[in-house]
């Protein structure tokens, strides 16, 4: 494989895929070509990257396979079928920001701060896990790493750009209604999600929980290889634009105090702590907007239980929580020379 890859960024006039263009553009990625690919409606389309304009291709198996060594993709899960099969046999390795094969075996579930070996036995595919998955998970690993994980309680305040581009309209068109006094239409969201919150995303399962909160589960469980890790999730939609925010609860296997646990997580590459409360210094989801730092704040212990702890992560969705993260899994295969 060449060290100037070819790199297709598939799904790219969505909002993810707009943001692996900026990523790729900014952070000087070595690509020899980069080819935008979306669905018919769009091709033909000038799309941005850097100061020049790139024309966006109807996405085909042929035209994909061969003009690509490396495809960043966030179409949905049901192109990532058909992209996997599409690829089978050729040279080109998949960076899949969708569900569609996070929980396979035989797909590495990526977090290059976390565990960037894994991408090391990639089968020409790899997964780029849920937005608040990838957040929580940089958070956790110094604190599996230093003092052991028993147990994880986790609930998550999702911005509507989650659910993209149509998601981000809903909210400001709401929004807007509600300012004019005129009737209000939900399609994108279960209920009313300007000046509201909606603990739902995704369908409920027979249990209860919802299909975002069970990502979370597994998908945190498989990155830190722990699968029998104790945890719980509480997933919320709220009517934030960017940025998704998160309340951490772990109780830890080996003793702790709060300066040990913030010491440890300043520590862990990616984040970036904002913790002094009493000078108004924590996070909001406005702080990490087109930031490629997962910041944390509000550490401290657990009033209610011995050696456990509380703390708020706040990430860019868009940044960290999918492109980036695609773009940096992208940059430790060229890096370590594992295409």
């Amino acid at each position: 494989m060449p060290k100037k890859p070819r790199v297709a960024v598939v799904g790219a006039t969505g909002l993810v895929g707009r943001e692996i263009l900026k990523l790729l553009h900014d952070r000087d990625f070595p690509a020899a070509q980069v080819v935008p690919f979306a669905s018919a409606r769009s091709a033909g389309e000038d799309i941005l990257f850097g100061n020049r304009t790139l024309k966006v291709e109807e996405l085909t198996r042929e035209g994909l396979v061969n003009q690509c060594d490396i495809a960043l993709c966030s179409a949905g899960r049901n192109v990532s079928y058909d992209i996997r099969k599409w690829v089978e046999g050729t040279d080109v390795v998949v960076v899949d920001n969708s569900s569609a094969f996070r929980m396979a075996p035989d797909v590495p579930l990526v977090v290059p701060e976390v565990n960037p070996e894994d991408a090391r036995y990639h089968k020409g595919y790899i997964a780029n896990p849920n937005c608040s998955t990838i957040q929580l998970v940089v958070a956790l690993h110094p604190l599996q790493r230093h003092f052991g994980l028993k147990r994880v309680v986790v609930s998550t305040y999702q911005s509507v750009s989650g659910a993209g581009n149509r998601g981000v309209e809903e909210l400001s068109q709401q929004s807007i209604a509600l300012f004019n006094g005129s009737t209000l239409k939900n399609e994108i969201f279960p209920k009313r999600i300007a000046f509201n919150v909606i603990p739902h995303i995704g369908p409920f399962d027979e249990a209860g929980y919802t299909e975002e909160e069970m990502k979370v589960t597994h998908e945190t469980r498989k990155i830190l290889a722990l699968p029998k890790l104790g945890i719980s999730c509480t997933a919320v939609r709220v009517p934030v634009f960017a940025s998704h925010s998160e309340a951490v609860t772990v109780d830890l296997d080996k003793p702790a105090d709060v300066p040990g646990v913030r010491a440890v997580l300043a520590e862990q590459p990616g984040i970036l702590l904002m913790d002094n409360p009493a000078e108004g210094v924590y996070p909001t989801p406005a702080d990490a907007v087109g930031r490629p730092e997962i910041f944390v704040g509000r550490i401290r212990s657990d009033l209610s239980g011995t050696n456990a702890f509380h703390f708020w992560v706040v990430a860019d969705n868009l940044w960290k929580g999918a492109a980036l993260n695609a773009v940096q899994i992208a940059e430790l295969l060229v890096d370590k020379d594992w295409l």
